[in-house]
């Protein structure tokens, strides 16, 4: 019996288990098992390499936003409407069949934006070259996920499924949990508040399924069972997803107020270039980036140049931005703006910069 045939049989069981107090072990080792087969059926297709040109793009610019939906929902037509690149368009479904980039500039940061090929239910095991499709997801700073505002709501759970099947998390923290595999001494377990999702029994049983045998374990949120096993394995992605909903020219106003107000979502129509401006700046947003602008000694700043840093960077992150040797020559900043208490403050290389901060380095 092949992997894929395994995973099959383990999600058909767990569907058919009754959810209760007396099943939530069996079912805890079920879901164990599943995330096992699944890292290997996903490593298995990496020892393989497949063919498959145009899918490996090189990162660049400040930042990567990754469009991901079904065949025909109006992602290439965005890409082209966003960007100056030209991705075919047609009214028939596989349209783009690589992965096309294109790259937009907001506020001074330039984003690279990646039309994906329309990937298929069963993407996650393989069908439809979806493995490589979403191996380029993983490496997205923002998930953009076009839906078509005109079909079933099921495509955005389907999506949603298709991307936690290979350890991408939408619009998830990692969990607050400390997890340290020993040499020797056991396992210990300690939890700072009450758990109602998981207990010491449970962990156990997860932990001597994947032969972890010596461990200490801190967890410091309510976490359940799916969480714990991402905790163990370690190789998910958490990344922030947009949900676009697309041809909203096609449907009523009262469903198009509807899907606005759902969390983390945007609605637009590509063809008539409606609320296209209000989505880049939604991606803005959930990019987490920033602009700090900097000064040569009796020079005023370069307001047109800025430097793009993530949200919660240190005069550290601005010097590296600026040049890998300057920290060593470091001695202080002047700072002016939002982040100060008067300006200009002396400051040292751990002071969080705020947006459109202007920072004069001084070296030693």
């Amino acid at each position: 019996m092949g992997i894929v045939e395994k995973i099959s049989d383990i999600e058909s069981e767990i569907r058919r288990t009754q959810k209760n107090k007396a099943t939530e072990y069996h079912l805890g080792l079920l879901k164990a098992k599943l995330a096992r087969y699944r890292v290997q059926l996903l490593e298995g297709a990496k020892t393989k390499s497949e063919k498959g040109e145009g899918f490996d793009v090189m990162k660049s610019g400040d930042a990567r936003v990754v469009m991901i939906g079904f065949p025909s929902v109006g992602k290439s037509t965005l890409l082209s409407k966003l960007t100056p690149t030209e991705s075919a368009v047609a009214g028939y479904e596989f349209t783009t069949l690589t992965c096309v980039p294109g790259k937009f500039q907001y506020k001074g940061a330039n984003i690279q934006l990646l039309d994906l090929p329309g990937i298929i239910e069963g993407a996650s095991q393989g069908k439809g070259r979806g493995r490589q499709v979403i191996a380029v997801a993983r490496t997205a700073d923002v998930v953009l996920m076009m839906l078509d505002a005109t079909k079933s709501a099921q495509q955005r759970p389907l999506l949603e499924a298709e991307l936690e099947a290979v350890g991408i998390r939408l619009n998830q923290s990692f969990p607050n949990v400390s997890f340290k595999i020993k040499k020797a001494g056991g396992i210990s377990f300690n939890a700072t508040l009450k758990l109602t999702k998981i207990d010491q029994k449970m962990v156990h049983n997860i932990l001597h399924d994947y032969k972890i045998f010596n461990a200490d374990i801190v967890i410091r949120e309510d976490i359940n069972v799916d969480q714990f096993i991402d905790v163990i394995l370690g190789n998910r992605r958490y990344i922030n997803c947009i949900y676009c909903y697309n041809k909203i020219d096609q449907i009523s106003l009262e469903e198009v107020d509807r899907l606005a107000h759902e969390p983390d979502t945007v609605v637009v129509s590509c063809e008539d270039d409606l609320n296209l401006d209000y989505l880049i700046e939604v991606i803005w947003r959930k990019l987490n980036l920033m602009r700090v602008y900097t000064k040569k000694r009796g020079e005023y700043p370069d307001f047109n140049d800025s430097l793009i840093v993530r949200n919660g960077a240190t005069i550290e992150h601005v010097c590296h931005a600026i040049h890998r040797s300057l920290t060593s020559n470091f001695r202080y900043a002047l700072v002016w703006g939002t982040s100060t208490k008067h300006n200009p403050q002396r400051v040292g290389l751990h002071h969080l910069v705020g947006d459109e901060d202007v920072v004069q380095v001084v070296k030693k």
